[in-house]
């Protein structure tokens, strides 16, 4: 299994970045998907979470309104639309897959870089 992240840069205060996550290796429609994030010095926490069908999202409280999470069955990929971007979304993104009856991420994807400059 794979979860292959990219779409990540350096980006301006009030810009956009869209993080893209190509899953391989599994069942793509039996695995709900999120995104994380760690910045320096402290803890990995969720960003976003999408089910197995699109039809239900989830959204950390700090970028309700700014992000959008979604999903291409067809390309077996994630997505996450990042706008209005901020000098604290500056992490490492990550996205993962735990399968719909679980309550633990079972893969993790390599991690991009976020930069967000002010």
């Amino acid at each position: 299994v794979q979860l292959q992240a990219s779409g990540g840069g350096l980006a301006q205060a009030g810009g956009s970045l869209r993080l893209s996550c190509a899953a391989s290796g599994l069942t793509f429609s039996a695995y709900y998907m999120g995104w994380f994030r760690q910045a320096p010095g402290k803890e990995r926490e969720f960003v976003a979470g999408i089910s197995w069908s699109g039809g239900s999202t989830r959204y950390t409280d700090s970028v309700k309104g700014r992000v959008t999470i979604s999903r291409d069955s067809a390309k077996s990929t994630v997505y996450l639309q990042m706008n209005s971007l901020k000098p604290e979304d500056t992490a490492v993104y990550y996205c993962a897959a735990r399968l719909i009856v679980a309550t633990q991420y079972k893969y993790w994807g390599q991690g991009t870089q976020v930069t967000v400059s002010s």
